[in-house]
């Protein structure tokens, strides 16, 4: 997302302030859910559930914010969020211990985000949340502080393989 601010700047001040204004709520719910989710290994849906309502306006309109209805973009912002909602759900289905209902639903919003700017952003920052993740549970278990079975609050990784990916250029 931040590598398409100068060129917004320059075609449409309105979507630019319109994507500042999504990073700048992306920051902070990241901050809070990353600082509960360390402290308790839960996702509290006062926080995800009303990011939706954030996430699915701003996005949209940054995605139409050049004034002409892209209807590709449309579909990449609300398809991103489906899809991830929906492959953290099967996540969840099949291995209930492993994975929260609470990251399910901040897949959703995460999917948003990332739709707004390509499938392979999608793509990327979903991979890089569970190769986060993965990689901290190897040094849990070669520090010996964990196990296979050591429970990790996976809301950060997820946070944070989405924030690389809102970096990486198109």
């Amino acid at each position: 997302m931040t590598h398409r601010l100068p060129e917004l700047w320059q075609e449409s001040p309105l979507a630019f302030w319109l994507v500042v204004a999504c990073l700048a709520y992306y920051a902070w719910m990241a901050a809070r859910l990353t600082a509960i989710d360390i402290r308790s290994h839960l996702l509290p849906n006062r926080i995800v559930l009303p990011s939706y309502w954030t996430a699915v306006p701003l996005s949209l309109a940054a995605a139409l914010g050049g004034g002409a209805f892209d209807g590709a973009a449309v579909l990449r912002v609300l398809g991103g969020g489906v899809v991830l909602w929906a492959v953290y759900f099967v996540l969840r289905v099949v291995y209930p211990a492993g994975m929260g209902f609470g990251d399910v639903k901040l897949a959703g919003v995460l999917g948003l985000y990332l739709g707004y700017l390509s499938w392979e952003h999608l793509l990327w920052g979903t991979a890089a949340a569970f190769l986060l993740g993965g990689l901290y549970g190897v040094v849990l278990i070669v520090l010996r502080r964990g196990t296979g079975k050591t429970a990790i609050p996976f809301g950060p990784f997820m946070l944070v393989g989405a924030a690389l990916a809102l970096l990486l250029p198109a």
